[in-house]
């Protein structure tokens, strides 16, 4: 495997070519506690938490997408892509999969599909619902529709009775007992939580599965993440 190697915030950064599409892995400066974060989406994008995590000896890995809006076949990627990761770096055989927005969607996926590859998943403003985002049906108001499309191949008619929304995932992360974080606003326009998010935390809530969860007062879709990760981090080193 080539590898070219930079900087990112100061940590080794190693670019690749992996199934067609282009790769990265951060490398931490500190020993390797041999876990690690898979960054679904986004990658750069609201980067506090992965750097704290850098610093405590965690990797982090990211692998492009054909689209943001998740076809089976990205899932199946990512999850050919832990098991490279894991063999190729000595790490993990299970990772944390990390996603924001539609990279939530694709964490949700992903531990659904894989919950072998899983250690827990954290998830900020998560799409769980297609009728809500990008198709605001309901209070969401964004202009994602003829993307989404294009993408998938499927218009609002086809979304009427179409049962693989990440929302009906859930169920099944539940059965695989798949910790989760998650973290939203509580004024997201974009994706809102009484729409998305607060599903999952329903039924999480009525389990004795690990869950974490932050509603920010508030915040609308921007910005991910915390002003401080400290209990997040706690969180996830607890579960992993």
């Amino acid at each position: 495997m080539k590898y070219t190697k930079s900087e990112w915030f100061g940590f080794e950064r190693l670019d690749f070519e992996f199934k067609g599409k282009k790769a990265i892995i951060i490398l931490p400066h500190c020993k390797s506690n041999n876990k690690w974060l898979l960054k679904t989406e986004y990658f750069g994008a609201f980067p506090e938490f992965e750097i704290q995590m850098l610093n405590k000896g965690y990797y982090v890995a990211h692998i492009d997408n054909t689209t943001r809006w998740c076809l089976p076949e990205d899932t199946q990627r990512q999850a050919e892509f832990i098991d490279f990761i894991a063999e190729n770096f000595n790490l993990s055989k299970k990772c944390v999969p990390v996603g924001m927005s539609c990279g939530g969607m694709q964490a949700i996926y992903l531990a659904s599909a894989y919950p072998e590859k899983t250690a827990a998943i954290y998830i900020d403003a998560p799409v769980l619902n297609f009728l809500s985002c990008p198709f605001n049906i309901g209070n969401a108001k964004n202009d994602d529709q003829t993307e989404f499309i294009n993408a998938r191949g499927m218009t609002l008619k086809d979304l009427i009775n179409f049962r693989n929304h990440p929302v009906d995932h859930i169920d099944n992360l539940i059965t695989n007992r798949i910790p989760v974080a998650l973290i939203c606003g509580d004024s997201d326009i974009i994706v809102p939580y009484d729409e998305n998010g607060i599903y999952l935390s329903e039924k999480y809530k009525k389990t004795d599965i690990p869950f974490f969860e932050v509603i920010k007062k508030g915040c609308n879709h921007h910005p991910h993440g915390l002003d401080d990760n400290t209990d997040l981090i706690e969180f996830i080193e607890s579960v992993y």
